[in-house]
C-alpha cells in the first residue's frame, strides 16, 4: 500500500511539473544568444548560416524594425534550423517579438523575445519543425514588444 501511494504521488508530481512544457514546441523551441555561446537543436550559431538580419532603426520619429517585408523560401533550402539576426542600431533600449499572428492565443504558439540594448546583437535559432508545427499561416510578425506604437514587419514562410 505504501509502495502504491508513493507512485501515485511521485507520478502527480510529474505530470503538474511537466505538463506546462511538454506541449510545447517538441524539437527544441525558441533558442536565443550570441553567435558564439548561442545554439539550436545542437548545432551552434557560428555553424549555421544567418537566414535573415533584421535591423531596429530609427527613421526622424518613427521607430522601426527593418526591413518590413522578410521572404524564407524553405523549398530551396535543407532542413537545417532558421537563424535570425537581431540587431538595435537605434539610441534607445528596443523589443523583438516574433509570432504567428494566426495563432497568437494557442497555448502552442511559437514566440521569441528579447530585448537590445542600443548596438547589441542576438541570434534566434528555430528548428523548422516547430516553426511549421507551431505556425498555422505562413506568416509571421514581429515587433517591439516594450513600444507597440513601433512599427513592425513580417517573415513570410514559402513552404
Amino acid at each position: 500500500m505504501g509502495k502504491t501511494m508513493v507512485a501515485v504521488f511521485f507520478g502527480l508530481v510529474m505530470l503538474v511539473a511537466g505538463a506546462s512544457g511538454a506541449y510545447a514546441l517538441q524539437a527544441g523551441g525558441v533558442e536565443i544568444g550570441d553567435l558564439d555561446t548561442g545554439s539550436v537543436v545542437g548545432q551552434p550559431f557560428k555553424e549555421l548560416i544567418v537566414d535573415a538580419e533584421l535591423f531596429a532603426v530609427e527613421i526622424g520619429n518613427m521607430k522601426a524594425w527593418y526591413p518590413p517585408v522578410t521572404v524564407i523560401d524553405f523549398k530551396v533550402r535543407p532542413g537545417r534550423p532558421l537563424v535570425l539576426k537581431v540587431t538595435n542600431n537605434s539610441t534607445a533600449e528596443h523589443g523583438f517579438q516574433m509570432t504567428d499572428p494566426v495563432n497568437a492565443a494557442s497555448p502552442f504558439v511559437l514566440k521569441a523575445e528579447v530585448v537590445l540594448k542600443p548596438g547589441e546583437t542576438k541570434y534566434i535559432g528555430v528548428p523548422t519543425s516547430d516553426l511549421f508545427n507551431a505556425t498555422q499561416g505562413n506568416t509571421l510578425s514581429y515587433r517591439c514588444h516594450l513600444h507597440p506604437a513601433h512599427v513592425g514587419g513580417k517573415i513570410l514562410m514559402i513552404k
